[in-house]
């Protein structure tokens, strides 16, 4: 039973408009209101302190409460706990994290997995199954394909596309028509009547609320009043037989699903109805409130009979589903016959459709987020599913369609590389805008100084800005439209050397010290907009939104929509790609080995029914269990003339002679990526070092080194190359000039010895810093580590 507080990227406010109902902050407010209570404690204790320091020396003055009051301290606090998730209560010694999450905006898609995700606080780092695995009482509550890889699998699962969370209900009234409909206090009846087999207890919640004889009629009435609207339609009732009990629910955090009520093996739901509900005379409160459908938790299923399709009802079935493919959540339903592929596919299609680039929302050109990805032309999907439908995707996409020839062509498609075509990319195939912001605050101190904007600085002799500058307004700040390239200015910022209130006796005001907010970019950007205002201290507030517009290069990442993921491996201009008998060359080359040990079938299949809605001029439906036939298609392609197996005569367009086999060919739906190889380029000769180790810094952002590993190591080891080990491991990492004496054999300095007091056997040597700071801190233990010289005989 999970619940969280997923926050606004960008609002300040807390979001609620989404399957969780009007009540799903009720929690979010009870551990609010127990962080706030740890927060002003830890004020009040803040403040005793300083009184308990300062009262004793200012013994005369009177001691000023507000002049030490720290205002921001519970502000920061809260906004520290819900910004980065980490709560620590000191009252019940909870340090929890994740309990909220900064809602991902990447996409559409990655927006609405965020909203249906469900996190476990189990250990991830433990190898067990239990957890992981979905239950078989999960049918239908949580998708059984979206779900991370590695060490979070099965433990982050996904809500099912109908899954409803419960929310906490009023329990009088279900009290009250439990005494009606017969159950007895507990305390009326003696040990040996409660021993009765007929006799079961009624718990509401959790908790005994009595003791019932005719258990059937109090469950069949309870549901009786449910499907009439008498009691809230989350409300659960069911018996355990071996128990003898009743367990009625009204708890929140109970998963539950909406299915059709079957009586005498009929659905309960007609034809009748449902052309009410097209033509827009019905809605689904109607059916819950007229006792056609009701929700069901997973205790209540328990008891119930449910048919997957209307022609197999039986006798005993009780229910019906409303649609097989609903069991599936929002990400898996995107895929197209994902029935016919290998579950892995589906469950890595699940993690790359929220990394695809495509639409955000309709206010995408108005939001400065830190880092925005937009598709520059996204294509609805000729193959779409029911669920694509449900949830909009079709108006705000990820993708495009691209014409595909399953073939081998130059290998350069070796290991899932893919061709792309240069014309297809010239008219806009895969070209995306990446939007970054960069802002600084302009503060004021207690000494009455601030920060300053200052005007761009001139050239002595031209009376023109300076290179650095020249992109800056008369006030110092960037405008919009300017090509800004690396380490040029987009805002001239001055700041006061000295902060604090200055002492008796000091001098008069110092010289402003300059921090200019620098671009850093390996490829120039544009500045989109401009935003000031001010923050909630009363600084102001500069905003700057960057803007760049990429096509695809060697290296750029793709998938389609059945986890085949490849990048870009070759860029061919259109007059050498292959061509089809009317002309077409295709946006990319797919490799066929791709196909036989993944087993993705829907792919084969959304290209014949891609090809064949092309020319139909429609859309298809590859809906799981369900969708447009293979049989269907294939008569479509044979009646406008192409091959049933959606081959087509292939022309070289290097020889001008046709291939020797037939060609695969046809459109497929296309995701770009946000893994770009421009982003994630880094080489390095010399730069920073690690201050306490000497050894060049970690990671991109901060210029590091390439690390050689153990692996790379036991490569060099294993080829005898010794002395390329000695340059990668110590030359080009962190060398040190040691003084070693030859006698003790401990570390030595400026040529002498201090435990021998002489610098007769001192010898100098190269060895990693890294070592000589191993052996300092061992001496620091009182263990003693000594070198063993030796010279070699030459």
């Amino acid at each position: 039973m999970v619940r969280r507080v997923i926050l606004a990227q960008g609002e300040n406010k807390v979001d609620d408009r989404d399957y969780y109902g009007n009540k799903r902050l009720e929690l979010a407010g009870q551990l609010l209101s127990l962080l706030f209570e740890d927060l002003f404690k830890k004020f009040n204790s803040e403040m005793k302190k300083i009184a308990d320091q300062v009262i004793p020396k200012q013994r005369a003055a009177q001691f000023d409460v507000v002049k030490h009051m720290r205002q921001d301290q519970i502000t920061n606090g809260m906004v520290n706990a819900i910004s980065t998730g980490n709560w620590s209560l000191k009252r019940f010694k909870m340090d929890r994290q994740g309990v909220t999450q900064v809602l991902s905006r990447l996409s559409y898609i990655s927006a609405l997995g965020m909203m249906t995700r469900i996190s476990s606080q189990f250990e991830k780092t433990r190898k067990v199954s239990g957890p992981r695995s979905l239950q078989p009482s999960q049918w239908g509550m949580l998708c059984p394909s979206d779900t991370p890889e590695g060490e979070a699998c099965g433990l982050v699962k996904n809500l099912a596309l109908m899954t409803h969370i419960t929310t906490d209900m009023e329990d009088g009234p279900i009290i009250k028509l439990a005494g009606n409909l017969g159950v007895e206090d507990v305390n009326l009846l003696c040990g040996e009547e409660l021993a009765y087999p007929n006799v079961f207890i009624v718990f509401l919640n959790g908790n005994i609320l009595g003791v019932i004889r005719d258990h059937q009629k109090l469950v069949n009435t309870f549901r009786l009043m449910r499907r009439a609207g008498y009691i809230n339609e989350f409300v659960s009732i069911s018996t355990n037989l071996s128990d003898r009990c009743v367990y009625i629910s009204s708890d929140g955090g109970r998963l539950c699903r909406p299915y059709i009520i079957v009586k005498n093996q009929r659905s309960m739901v007609t034809n009748k109805h449902m052309q009410e509900l097209t033509q827009g005379y019905r809605s689904f409160e109607d059916f819950l409130h007229e006792g056609l459908v009701e929700y069901l938790d997973v205790n209540e299923e328990n008891d119930c009979y449910v048919a997957l399709y209307e022609h197999t009802i039986t006798k005993q079935t009780t229910h019906l589903e409303i649609e097989p493919f609903t069991l599936l959540g929002v990400c898996a339903g995107l895929i197209p016959y994902p029935h016919h592929n290998q579950s892995p596919r589906n469950t890595y299609q699940c993690a790359m459709g929220k990394q695809a680039m495509g639409t955000i929302g309709y206010n995408q050109r108005n939001r400065i987020d830190t880092l925005m990805y937009l598709l520059a032309y996204p294509q609805r999907p000729m193959v779409k599913t029911k669920t694509i439908e449900l949830i909009d995707f079709e108006k705000l996409p990820a993708g495009q369609n691209a014409t595909v020839a399953v073939m081998s062509y130059s290998g350069y498609d070796i290991e899932d590389a893919l061709v792309l075509n240069k014309a297809s990319l010239d008219r806009g195939f895969g070209r995306c805008l990446v939007y970054k912001n960069a802002k600084c605050t302009l503060k004021r101190y207690s000494n009455q100084t601030f920060d300053k904007v200052m005007g761009p600085m001139l050239d002595a002799t031209t009376r023109k800005p300076i290179w650095r500058h020249e992109i800056l307004d008369a006030d110092g700040i960037c405008s919009p439209g300017e090509k800004v390239e690396n380490k040029q200015v987009l805002v001239n910022k001055s700041m006061p050397t000295v902060t604090q209130t200055p002492l008796e006796g000091s001098t008069g005001p110092q010289q402003p010290q300059y921090k200019d907010v620098l671009y850093k970019g390996s490829t120039e950007s544009y500045i989109e907009k401009v935003m000031i205002s001010s923050n909630a201290e009363e600084a102001f507030l500069i905003k700057i939104l960057l803007r760049q517009t990429r096509r695809p290069e060697i290296g750029d990442k793709f998938s389609s929509r059945h986890g085949q993921k490849g990048v870009c491996g070759l860029i061919v201009p259109q007059e050498d790609m292959p061509f089809c008998e009317t002309g077409i060359c295709p946006d990319i080359i797919m490799n066929p080995h791709g196909f036989p040990s993944r087993m993705t079938v829907g792919k084969l299949i959304e290209l014949l029914a891609g090809k064949a809605g092309v020319l139909d001029g429609r859309f298809h439906y590859g809906t799981a269990f369900g969708g447009s036939k293979v049989k269907d298609v294939c008569e479509d392609l044979i009646r406008y003339g192409y091959n049933y197996l959606g081959k087509d005569y292939v022309t070289s367009g290097i020889t001008g002679e046709p291939l020797e086999a037939y060609i695969y060919f046809g459109p497929v739906y296309y995701q770009k990526l946000k893994h770009m190889v421009l982003d994630k380029m880094h080489a390095r000769a010399r730069g920073p070092r690690a201050v306490l180790t000497r050894q060049p810094t970690e990671g991109r952002s901060r210029d590091g080194g390439l690390r050689l590993g153990e692996m790379e190591r036991d490569c060099l080891i294993g080829y005898g190359a010794s002395m390329l080990l000695l340059e990668r491991l110590m030359i080009s990492s962190d060398a040190f000039e040691v003084d070693v004496c030859g006698q003790c054999g401990l570390l030595g300095y400026s040529g002498w010895c201090h435990y021998c007091k002489s610098s007769c056997h001192v010898s100098s040597l190269r060895i990693p810093y890294a070592c000589k700071l191993l052996f300092q801190e061992l001496q620091s233990m009182n263990i003693i580590p000594r070198l063993k010289l030796s010279r070699y005989n030459e």
